[in-house]
C-alpha cells in the first residue's frame, strides 16, 4: 500500500482487504462500502468465480487506494481494470459479437441462473459493457470513456450483447 495513506484501523474494512495491514480512514472506508458490491459484481461476472472475483476486487481496491487516497468511482473502474487484464488475457478491448438478425423475443419466464449463465458467456468486451450499462447504469458516455472507446461502439457493443444473450436464452433448455 501506499505509504502516504493514514493508517487508523477499521476491522470491517480490512476483513475485505487483506492488503491493508490495519485499515484506512474513514472516507477510505466509506469509499470501499459504497464501492465493494458494485466492483465485485463486475469482478464476478468476468471471472465466473467467487474466489477469483474476490481477489479480483481486493487488487482492484488495493490498486485504487495506491493511486490516490481518496479515489473516485471513475478511478475504482480503471484500477478495476488494470487489475482484470493482469488476472485474464483480455488483451485489447474489441467488440467480437456478430450482429444476427433480430432474434424472435422470449416470451417465456426467464429463470436468473439461465440469465447469469448466458451474460457469462459473452465476450469480455461486450460482458463489461452489458453488466456496466444494463447492470450498473452507466451511460453510454461513461462506459466508452472508461473503455476507451466512442460511444456509439458501446451502444453496438450492448446491442450485440443483447442479442447475444436472448439467442443463447433460446437455446437453452428450461
Amino acid at each position: 500500500m501506499s505509504e502516504g495513506i493514514q493508517v487508523v484501523g477499521s476491522s470491517r474494512f480490512t476483513e475485505f482487504l487483506p492488503g491493508v495491514e490495519s485499515g484506512l480512514g474513514e472516507a477510505q472506508a466509506r469509499i470501499f462500502e459504497e464501492n465493494r458490491h458494485r466492483i465485485y459484481s463486475f469482478a464476478f461476472w468476468m471471472t465466473d468465480h467467487e474466489m477469483d472475483a474476490e481477489r479480483l476486487r481486493t487488487r482492484a481496491f488495493e490498486r485504487a487506494f495506491q493511486w490516490a487516497g481518496e479515489p473516485s468511482e471513475a478511478l475504482i473502474d480503471e484500477a478495476f481494470l488494470h487489475e482484470l487484464r493482469k488476472m485474464m488475457p483480455i488483451g485489447q478491448l474489441s467488440l467480437r459479437c456478430r450482429v444476427q438478425g433480430e432474434i424472435a423475443s422470449i416470451r417465456r419466464n426467464t429463470r436468473r441462473v439461465l440469465l447469469e449463465r448466458a451474460i457469462v458467456q459473452l465476450p469480455g468486451t461486450e460482458r463489461l459493457i452489458f453488466c456496466m450499462h444494463d447492470g450498473e447504469g452507466y451511460s453510454h458516455a461513461r462506459v466508452a470513456r472508461l473503455l476507451g472507446i466512442t460511444e456509439e461502439e458501446s451502444q453496438t457493443g450492448l446491442h450485440a450483447a443483447r442479442l447475444r444473450v436472448r439467442e443463447l436464452l433460446s437455446e437453452m433448455k428450461f
